[in-house]
């Protein structure tokens, strides 16, 4: 008795510090938990977009396994166009008054634009640079009216949720001096909408999946070459991210699932009567840092 007397507080000192034990590592894994399961404060993040750039290959194709059509690509020789000084400012200068016009318009008429402009400004936006040229792009040209209605109606279903719900007071009070709102009369009135998808992977000729590498920013990129593409044919459009109407559309439009919506292009001529908002852009010593 007297032995087991004196051990009592050893026991009572181990039983203490198992229990902290236990009670540390299952606070720790609860915390874990509980950041796992918190959502950053951005309601407005497309689930369809939420993979990025980073989406996981499967085990199928190992990291040492060369994804390439060839081994070698042929090099071939280059000579690019060389102007003279007055003549590269001149070219400049009038690009950047060409683009300095573009804006973004939501009234659009129904005026019918030739086909064959569609097609050329699609191919300009397909000399995008892009990581390993994957050129992981899309573009769906929609001109069909029962298509663009439909397109419409869940944009416009989305889009109402959006500005009730997910986009919070600060963006939509941001939007109010725009005149924005989830109504989209342009998406049945434009003669045609492209719609730019970036293909998060790729397939091989033997049907495993292909890297493809920085594919938001190439079709980014891309999207951007389109719009100065686009102003330099006289047409004019409105940048509209659709948010949360990627796998709606994505079905409608029958494309595979390796395929995100990134951007929605409603294109034509403005209406007779259009406006836009009386804005102006920062001057070149806001936006550029000269080291």
């Amino acid at each position: 008795m007297a032995l087991f007397s004196s051990l009592t507080p050893v026991f009572i000192a181990i039983i203490c510090v198992l229990i902290g034990v236990i009670m540390k590592k299952t606070n720790g894994e609860k915390e874990k938990r509980d950041t796992k399961s918190k959502h950053p404060s951005r309601p407005w993040v497309d689930e369809d977009l939420k993979d990025g750039t980073d989406h996981p290959l499967e085990e199928e194709e190992g990291e040492e396994e060369w994804q390439g059509l060839e081994e070698n690509v042929a090099h071939v020789p280059f000579t690019g166009e060389r102007y003279s000084e007055a003549e590269m400012i001149t070219r400049s200068q009038t690009f950047y008054e060409l683009l300095n016009k573009r804006r973004s318009v939501r009234f659009l008429s129904d005026e019918p634009v030739p086909r064959e402009v569609i097609d050329n400004v699609i191919r300009t936006a397909g000399t995008s640079p892009s990581g390993a040229h994957t050129e992981p792009w899309t573009f769906v040209v929609v001109q069909d009216p029962y298509l663009k209605h439909k397109i419409r109606e869940i944009v416009e279903e989305e889009e109402e949720i959006n500005y009730k719900k997910r986009m919070g007071d600060r963006w939509v009070n941001d939007l109010k001096r725009l005149r924005t709102n989830w109504i989209k009369e342009y998406l049945d009135t434009a003669p045609y909408l492209i719609l730019i998808f970036k293909q998060v992977y790729g397939r091989l000729p033997n049907g495993k999946k292909k890297t493809h590498y920085y594919n938001e920013i190439s079709v980014s990129i891309a999207c951007g070459i389109l719009l100065a593409a686009l102003q330099n044919a006289g047409l004019y459009t409105v940048t509209s991210t659709p948010l949360n109407c990627g796998p709606q559309l994505r079905v409608l439009l029958q494309r595979p699932a390796n395929e995100k919506l990134l951007l929605l292009l409603p294109v034509g001529y403005p209406k007779k009567d259009a406006t836009v908002p009386a804005l102006t852009r920062k001057p070149l010593e806001d936006i550029m840092v000269v080291m």
